[in-house]
């Protein structure tokens, strides 16, 4: 398929995991990319390696997405080297996991820094240029902890935040051709993943109906049709991608 032909795609935290794979998917189909990431030396790896296989055009920048500044400096450069900004990815995320009476102020700022205020400043630098043109996908990923999760009260917090932004601005943008919808990934094969406790992680995946980890692409293949333009009235949604975890639990 070559549904992102002619377009252009900002992803945030593109320099591993689910960034990393939607930014092949939507290249795979045709877009140009614009990768940011805090860790320079990830993010160039990660386009040249899309471009060689591809051909696809890619920019890496480094970004924090919690420096506001930063984040329109990003845009303002994809906008000088392609000329437009039709799709946004809000990837960007970090956790600190503890119980609430063990929890740092630090903890506290720095998730929600990276994963709330980071979607905001993506979103409000890109959202006056999009309406401007009458089309635009904005995608977010949140978490299936973003109802509630035992030892993540900041990381929830966030991502529960970001549904709110993201269908806030769904209503801002509907009447202009702008979309924002969400991703709720559950237990994904990631580096974050990875980095949990073993026997946590063990534990977590026998709780999952389709019993096994979710791909990097699975994530990636709900994201292309949430940022193409066959989606245009798909707005406002919180897609969960969890192998039905979150359809809570089985008495059988």
């Amino acid at each position: 398929m070559n549904r992102y032909t002619g377009r252009v795609a900002m992803i945030t935290g593109a320099g591993q995991g689910l960034g990393r794979a939607i930014a092949e998917r939507l290249a795979a189909e045709g877009a140009s990319l614009a990768l940011g990431d805090r860790n320079a030396v990830a993010v160039k790896e990660v386009a040249a390696a899309i471009a060689d296989s591809t051909g696809a055009a890619v920019v890496p920048s480094t970004v924090d997405v919690a420096d506001a500044a930063a984040v329109r400096t990003w845009f303002e450069s994809t906008l000088d080297t392609f000329g437009q900004v039709d799709v946004l990815v809000n990837n960007a995320g970090v956790f600190r996991d503890s119980r609430l009476e063990f929890m740092t102020d630090d903890d506290w700022t720095a998730v929600v820094d990276v994963n709330l205020r980071g979607a905001f400043h993506c979103g409000r630098a890109v959202f006056g240029h999009m309406k401007q043109r009458g089309y635009g996908r904005i995608l977010s990923l949140s978490s299936m902890s973003w109802r509630g999760n035992f030892g993540q009260v900041n990381y929830a917090a966030a991502k529960a935040g970001v549904v709110g932004l993201a269908r806030t601005i769904a209503l801002e943008g509907a009447g202009h051709g702008v979309t924002s919808n969400v991703i709720a990934p559950g237990l994904i094969d990631t580096p974050m993943l990875a980095s949990m406790d073993a026997r946590a992680r063990d534990k977590l995946t026998g709780r999952v109906p389709a019993r096994r980890i979710g791909r990097p692409a699975e994530i990636a293949a709900a994201a292309a049709y949430l940022c193409a333009e066959e989606a245009a009235f798909v707005t406002g949604v919180v897609l969960d991608v969890d192998g039905g975890i979150g359809i809570g639990s089985s008495l059988r």
